[in-house]
């Protein structure tokens, strides 16, 4: 990239400007790319020598983009941009880079992924013996950060399920004298031990509670150590409490997630579980107000399936949060219909072939059943907040659609996620509803060669898993997310898998692209603002290091972001030094 800065106005803006710039060359090394260090509250620059594609249906592609105190004023060809910018902007010259706009990723958990309080234990979900497991449990646990608690993730339910003792008895070996709850791969069960268990006043005789399972052995009726679905907040729900301690570490993985999310592009996010009795939107407050929150975040305030709802809908309308100038909305309500399929907990239209771990229903569970989720919506729409409702399951799918179709008030922009098994008499109910449908391609359990994995629980209903071409051709507003991190962050994953996995693939990158950006940023409620690159917008865009439109579309998950931008400030710029 060649960058000028013109010579006409030495303005005290333009010395600053270049003196900015020789400290960044000097401080931050060699780099792919060398941009300005742009202040949107004061400057200008120009991309010209550009290879836009801009999301614009009325005007795909462009040669340069003009950019004024972070929001976009031109968009076209590199001689007029030039004639348009103003006296002093910088011109930065992309040499024929490829530039899109600025992904947007409508679920993940962020701070989930990368707090140390959450991650001292992780096991692999490769492993099938439990217990070998021991061993690294014994290490682990004296790692454990500001609680008592130790806390874990990653193996498969499956290991523990195929053990030859109960899982409770090994974790109990492995650590004997402290509570301890491990987090399956999916975040739908937990393993504990028998002190987790006593801490949360679960014994044999406790009930299920909503939308979960407290496993029991088949032949004696013992607790098994393993709860499914909500069954785990009973007990991750102590584990969590926030203390000073606790919210520290929150923070520290939120920033370090945060500056992930920049090194892919990813310049809007929404939360998919803000656990408001965490304090989990504490830590998106305040990296804001430290100023270092390099991306627009949407919370979604999680709606947990045992607490009074009355006294629920009233904190969570306490809890809005619509402010024009914050990087941060508090606007989305995460509600999960079911569970999944693996744990046979997805809530299915015909019962399951087999049902695992002493599940009570044949036909999967809910966490909100169709007339509660209506009353919810019906109390929380109205007052600005859209739904994002968690539904793998066909039934989940319908009671889902059924509830919005009964409840919403007609202006809001609420999405169903996952959509693992969809009926085809449900597909055109989202353009109908206009309710978007937001699935994640991005995890390899998604590609059509694993569906034959989910026949023993399913049978015929294993294929197609996330119908996506289907429901595409329904004309529904179809997003791509990620699910961050059961799945991978990477968005060129997402885009590279929706486009090749026939028979169920979208028909080219671009209908891709847009469902991370512009499709993505009407489920946000700021596709006025962002999604595509157009006059009057805020110039939240990428610069990529190939072309993902015309490269073969199996090498476009080895695409790296050279730059990310948000709101005409530089947030990313990867560099050739290690």
């Amino acid at each position: 990239m060649i960058l000028q800065i013109p010579h006409q106005k030495h303005t005290a803006a333009t010395i600053a400007l270049g003196l900015l710039l020789v400290l960044c060359l000097t401080a931050c090394g060699n780099s792919s790319l060398n941009a300005p260090p742009i202040d949107p509250a004061s400057d200008a620059f120009v991309l010209v020598n550009a290879n836009l594609y801009t999301m614009n249906p009325e005007q795909e592609k462009a040669a340069a983009m003009v950019v004024e105190n972070g929001v976009i004023t031109f968009v076209g060809d590199t001689v007029s941009a030039r004639s348009k910018a103003q006296p002093n902007a910088a011109i930065i010259d992309l040499a024929g880079k490829t530039v899109i706009p600025g992904f947007q990723d409508v679920h993940m958990h962020p701070l989930e992924a990368e707090s140390p309080f959450a991650s001292t234990c992780l096991l692999s979900n490769e492993e099938i013996n439990a217990e070998n497991f021991i061993p690294e449990l014994k290490a682990c646990a004296p790692e454990q950060l500001a609680t008592d608690w130790v806390l874990g993730a990653g193996h498969s339910v499956f290991t523990l399920l195929q053990a030859t003792r109960l899982p409770i008895e090994i974790l109990d070996e492995a650590i004997p004298d402290r509570p301890a709850v491990i987090v399956e791969e999916t975040s739908h069960s937990v393993w504990v031990n028998s002190l987790a268990l006593e801490l949360a006043g679960i014994d044999k005789d406790t009930p299920n509670p909503q939308g979960g399972v407290i496993v029991k052995d088949a032949d004696s009726g013992a607790l098994t150590g393993i709860l499914f679905d909500a069954a785990g907040d009973l007990v991750l729900n102590q584990a969590w409490l926030p203390t000073k301690e606790i919210k520290a570490l929150n923070y520290t993985g939120l920033l370090n997630a945060i500056q992930r999310l920049n090194r892919f592009g990813i310049t809007s996010v929404a939360e998919a579980r803000t656990y408001w009795k965490r304090d989990f939107q504490d830590a998106w407050l305040q990296a804001e107000q430290d100023g270092k929150l390099t991306v627009r975040a949407h919370l979604n305030l999680w709606a947990y399936p045992n607490d009074d709802d009355d006294t629920q809908i009233a904190t969570l309308k306490s809890l809005y949060r619509n402010e024009p100038d914050s990087l941060i909305s508090i606007r989305q309500i995460k509600v999960y219909s079911d569970g999944i399929i693996i744990n046979t907990t997805a809530a299915m239209l015909e019962d399951y072939v087999k049902i695992l771990g002493d599940i009570p229903s044949a036909n999967g569970l809910n966490y909100f059943s169709q007339t509660r989720l209506e009353k919810y919506i019906a109390a929380l729409d109205p007052q600005g907040f859209d739904f994002h409702v968690h539904a793998i399951g066909d039934r989940a799918v319908r009671e889902s659609l059924n509830a919005i179709e009964a409840a919403q008030s007609g202006n809001r922009r609420h999405r169903l996620t996952h959509l693992e098994v969809v009926n085809p008499d449900d597909y055109s109910r989202f353009k109908s509803l206009n309710v978007s449908a937001d699935m994640q391609v991005t995890g390899e359990f998604s590609q059509p060669d694993h569906w034959p994995e989910n026949e023993p629980l399913i049978g015929k209903r294993a294929a197609p898993l996330i119908p996506l071409k289907d429901i595409f051709n329904s004309g529904a507003r179809i997003i791509l997310s990620s699910d961050w991190d059961v799945s991978s962050l990477s968005p060129f994953v997402g885009i590279q898998n929706a486009v090749t996995r026939e028979p169920q693939n979208l028909p080219n990158v671009t209908v891709a692209v847009k469902a991370y950006t512009l499709n993505a940023a009407y489920a946000l409620n700021q596709e006025a603002t962002t999604g595509s690159l157009e006059v009057g917008k805020f110039a939240d865009f990428i610069v990529l290091d190939r072309n993902i439109f015309t490269i073969k579309p199996t090498t476009i998950s080895q695409t790296r972001v050279e730059q990310t931008w948000l709101q005409g400030k530089l947030v990313f710029e990867l560099r050739n030094n290690p």
